[in-house]
């Protein structure tokens, strides 16, 4: 029997995994980058280990070290997670060379799987050679052949583009999973994404735990999932249902594990098998009521399924909230998670808790949102309804775009497929500022602020603040007088700190309010408290390219220096942050007057990493 489990990994699903080992009385050990020292997951294990001496996006790589870490924390087996080593068949068979149990398929299935290129020749198809690809077979997709998420791929649509996006998508991919290799197929651009959930034992039982969708997806990563998979019909669902069982079998797979297709026009296009615990993974444990974790540890027991899988009921819908901004190029965002809260009746699988802050070296996923019911229609509501109310004061998040996504006609007809933020991003990103949200944030920072409050025989003047909102710059009024506050235009029913209530049109609305330096939040609004007077020295020069994000310069195309003639839209700069590249290009045609990248550097957002000065 397992007695002491070490999770290779970070973050949320480390977190996660504690969890289901708390509850079956077995002891946690993590371990930790030392950026990560004083992480979530670290600081809630039984024991934490710190893996010395690599740069933090390498450091869950150190395979040797992992082990080492088991070994030194008493740990009798090891859980990879999602990501980093999880599909890497050397790192399986160091944890059972070392003696202890490796809570995932055999390195052998891992090798014939976990590599999309053999995956694909396992299953009768045989991946593209990038020296095959040609003008009529465009586009295509450029993948890593190890690891997941989104990342090392490219879609190419001109020939010219294909040796960039071979080298980004190699970069890319060495960087998240120590492995390189990438190859070319087909891009279908409206198919759905549609995957099957399989558990195996050592007995020979597969269980094929139904379907889920994962139609909405940016940068090939996904955003929302949901099981079952909709409106696909029980026929197209059984054969790929089959399908799945028929790779797991192929393979002598035992586990968690996941096939995924690309359905369109009703057919089913094999894409890869993931042998691991997939993030989506808790849309089927609400179905199908498991905890799929707790059923990976009684498989790496030897434990043994039953003949069926439980009966599924209802439905489930997870949302990933991200630090990012979807507005600007999904840009990742970092800072302090000052506070993350949801409301009852969803499940909420997060490794941040407030105060904690948001690094640049990893995965900006903050939570995973998760509502179960009997409809989907229901699942909908709930899950919408819940992250529309929900806190979450830091960074730019996706809150907005994920409520707005759920409630779209599209999705909610289940008409959507992969590119449907192609479709609709700019729609679905467009700002709905509330009108009221600078006054609510004024009145409740001057409540208290005055001595005197309305013991003036002098009409009070206007006090004036200033907000940034949504882009744009609010300016408000308002008075102290006898009775308290107030303003043109509407009634101050109420307004301290925290709580402002005020009545417009005959409508009363109730506004929470907190404030975290200049950042203030009221309600689900954010804002940006800004100076009375403006600092004229604060003024960046036109033409000026800033960091998007935090991250690093990894590299400046080949050849630039002051005074070279740009074109619009050429690549200048790449950054990266939390393990992705970010291209940042000219502007405009004009010339380059000033160049501040180099590769190595570090850089924070607003960094101005170049100047293009138009004709």
């Amino acid at each position: 029997m397992i007695s002491s489990v070490l999770v290779a990994n970070r973050g949320e699903i480390a977190c996660r995994i504690f969890r289901t080992c708390r509850e079956l009385g077995i002891r946690t050990v993590a371990v930790y980058s030392d950026a990560d020292a004083d992480a979530l997951h670290a600081r809630v294990a039984d024991t934490a280990v710190r893996l010395p001496g690599a740069a933090p996006a390498e450091t869950y790589l150190r395979g040797e070290l992992i082990v080492q870490a088991a070994l030194a924390a008493g740990a009798d087996a090891v859980h990879p997670g999602y990501g980093f080593l999880s599909e890497n068949a050397g790192f399986a068979r160091a944890v059972t060379d070392a003696g202890l149990t490796w809570i995932g398929p055999p390195a052998q299935a891992i090798e014939a799987m976990a590599s999309k290129t053999r995956a694909k020749r396992l299953m009768g198809l045989a991946p593209l050679d990038a020296s095959e690809v040609t003008e009529a077979g465009l586009p295509v997709l450029v993948k890593a052949a190890a690891g997941g998420g989104g990342r090392g791929m490219r879609i190419v649509r001109r020939l010219a583009e294909l040796p960039a996006a071979l080298d980004g998508a190699r970069a890319e991919a060495a960087s998240a999973f120590g492995d390189g290799e990438v190859f070319v197929e087909p891009y279908i651009e409206h198919g759905r994404h549609v995957e099957v959930q399989i558990l195996a034992d050592t007995h020979g039982t597969v269980w094929a735990l139904g379907t889920r969708d994962c139609s909405l997806q940016r940068r090939h990563q996904k955003v929302v999932e949901e099981a079952p998979a909709p409106g696909l019909g029980e026929g197209l669902a059984e054969e790929l249902r089959a399908l799945s069982v028929r790779a797991a079998r192929a393979v002598s797979y035992v586990g968690a594990g996941t096939v995924e297709f690309l359905v369109a026009d009703g057919r089913a296009h094999f894409l890869e098998m993931n042998t691991r615990l997939q993030v989506e993974h808790p849309v089927t444990e609400a179905v199908f009521g498991l905890d799929l974790v707790a059923e990976q540890i009684r498989v790496a027991e030897g434990g043994a399924l039953e003949g069926e899988p439980p009966r599924a009921r209802g439905h489930a819908i997870e949302a990933r909230l991200y630090a990012e901004d979807p507005a600007h190029g999904w840009a990742p965002q970092a800072g302090t998670l000052h506070r993350l809260a949801v409301p009852p009746g969803v499940r909420l699988d997060t490794g941040y808790t407030d105060g904690d802050t948001i690094g640049v070296h990893y995965d900006a996923m903050l939570a995973k949102v998760v509502a179960h019911a009997p409809t989907r229609a229901e699942a909908l509501r709930r899950l919408a309804g819940a992250l529309e109310s929900a806190a979450i004061h830091g960074p730019v998040t996706n809150r907005d775009l994920l409520v707005r996504s759920l409630r779209h006609a599209e999705f909610t007809a289940a008409r959507m497929d992969t590119g449907f933020y192609d479709r609709h991003l700019g729609e679905l990103t467009e700002p709905a500022p509330d009108p009221l949200a600078p006054l609510a944030a004024a009145l409740a920072d001057a409540h208290g602020r005055s001595r005197f409050g309305g013991w003036r025989n002098v009409p009070a003047q206007p006090q004036v603040k200033r907000y940034e909102m949504a882009g744009e710059e609010h300016e408000v009024r308002y008075r102290h007088t006898r009775d308290g506050l107030a303003a043109d235009g509407v009634r101050v029913v109420h307004a301290d700190a925290r709580l402002v209530v005020l009545e417009a049109g005959g409508l009363r609305r109730t506004f929470e309010v907190a404030r975290h330096g200049d950042q203030v939040y009221v309600g689900t609004t954010r804002l940006t408290a800004l100076p009375r007077f403006p600092d004229p020295t604060a003024q960046i020069a036109p033409g000026s390219l800033l960091a998007p994000m935090p991250g690093t310069v990894v590299r400046v195309a080949e050849g630039l220096s002051e005074g070279a003639a740009v074109t619009a839209g050429q690549p200048l700069v790449w950054l990266e942050a939390m393990k992705m590249q970010h291209q940042i290009s000219a502007p405009a045609e004009g010339t380059l007057t000033s160049l501040h990248a180099e590769p190595g550097q570090q850089v924070e957002p607003g960094t101005v990493l170049a100047v293009v000065q138009t004709p």
